[in-house]
């Protein structure tokens, strides 16, 4: 049994799952693996900007990162995108080479240099062959004069038929606004930036519909454009956080809808994990920093019945030059709570006490997962298993 819990931890770490795991999961997993592993793996969260006007190095500027193509249709055939950069430095640069992710995107960009002040563009072409299926392909550009190459995305999904506006955003409404989910997800946020995403909405009423809000969270930043939607159309909804010295590790931030002037009775919620930035550091500070290596990854609370309360403990050691630092720890289970250490000096040994209230868990075999937040250049998120059986 243990060696299956491992096998699920080991899945739920490539995959980036965020749930507790029944028995049948449990087996699903362990077909799917193909094989088994007493060594999980430790995951870290991917870094991904898609705020609008994201600044790189100072030098250029582009007004988003990612375009939705939203819902379309096998017959639509190819989409295109263009995404508009700006040379916001001192010095002209050249866009040198765009790669495309794969044969089923082509791009197309400006070649001439780009003086202080102008701007050029990169257009992208989902050549739509591959069926009805999601797609989210990317554009690598790079650029003269920067460091790291900027990742652009085009992502929608692909229908066999097309389907009306109500069909796609029926599924959740607020009056006449319709949407797919009340919760969205921004991708994380790096202390010092900011980070953020758009989805579909639409107008599922007769009438046009102003979309402002109301009641919105500090640092989270909310907009529809068309602020006015027409009547039966889709309208872009733009979130993004912008990170707060005091805020880390996971965090929900709400905004109501005012629709007509009108606020909905239901907020939508945004959640962000907030990291470390560590992207200006140089060889010799990387070289200098703590780091945080943990005895093991996945830890077993054993067989319990339910309704227990259970204590386990995770340990590990500081094996870099400077001090080591938990800023948070957020698991994906209710009844958990968990006592961070102060700072840990180089080369010394710690522990996370950790504790499960089992009466906020289904029966079967679970896997929580917890995603903890550091100091540590190598591995500014860690993910950490508890594991067991609840009679």
């Amino acid at each position: 049994m243990m060696k299956e819990l491992l096998i699920v931890a080991a899945v739920l770490a490539a995959t980036g799952s965020c749930r507790n795991a029944n028995s049948a999961e449990v087996k699903k997993a362990m077909q799917e693996l193909g094989q088994t592993t007493e060594n999980p793996t430790m995951a870290l969260a991917p870094d991904e900007s898609t705020d609008d006007a994201v600044q790189v190095d100072e030098v250029v500027e582009f007004d988003r990162t990612v375009h939705d193509f939203g819902d379309i249709s096998v017959n639509d055939g190819p989409v295109t995108c263009t995404f508009t950069v700006k040379n916001i430095g001192k010095d002209p640069i050249a866009i040198y080479e765009v790669v495309t992710s794969c044969g089923c995107t082509d791009a197309q960009w400006t070649r001439e240099p780009l003086q202080p002040g102008k701007t050029g563009t990169i257009t992208g072409t989902y050549k739509n062959e591959d069926g009805p299926v999601p797609f989210d392909k990317t554009l690598t550009v790079y650029i003269a004069g920067v460091s790291k190459p900027v990742i652009l995305r085009m992502r929608g999904v692909v229908h066999e038929k097309k389907k009306s506006v109500a069909e796609l955003y029926g599924s959740v409404k607020l009056g006449s606004l319709g949407l797919k989910s009340l919760q969205y997800r921004v991708p994380n946020v790096l202390q010092g930036e900011s980070s953020g995403e758009e989805a579909k909405i639409a107008n599922l009423g007769k009438q046009p519909l102003k979309v402002t809000f109301a009641d919105v969270s500090p640092n989270l930043t909310v907009e529809v454009s068309p602020a006015t939607i027409p009547a039966g159309e889709t309208a872009a909804l733009r979130f993004s956080v912008k990170a707060d010295p005091k805020v880390w590790g996971t965090h929900t931030y709400s905004a109501t809808p005012v629709l007509n002037g009108k606020k909905a009775d239901k907020p939508l919620s945004f959640t962000a994990l907030t990291r470390g930035n560590f992207a200006d550091w140089t060889p010799e500070q990387r070289k200098n920093a703590a780091q945080c290596i943990f005895d093991e990854s996945t830890v077993s609370f054993g067989t319990v019945k339910a309704g227990q309360k259970v204590n386990a403990e995770f340990t590990y050691t500081n094996k870099g030059k400077s001090n080591l630092a938990f800023y948070s720890l957020d698991a994906d289970a209710e009844g958990f709570t968990a006592t961070l250490p102060g700072e840990t000096v180089p080369q010394k040994k710690g522990s996370i006490p950790v504790k499960l209230d089992t009466s906020k868990l289904p029966k079967g075999e679970t896997v929580v997962m917890l995603t903890l937040t550091t100091n540590c250049p190598a591995r500014p998120l860690i993910n950490l298993f508890l594991v067991g059986l609840i009679q």
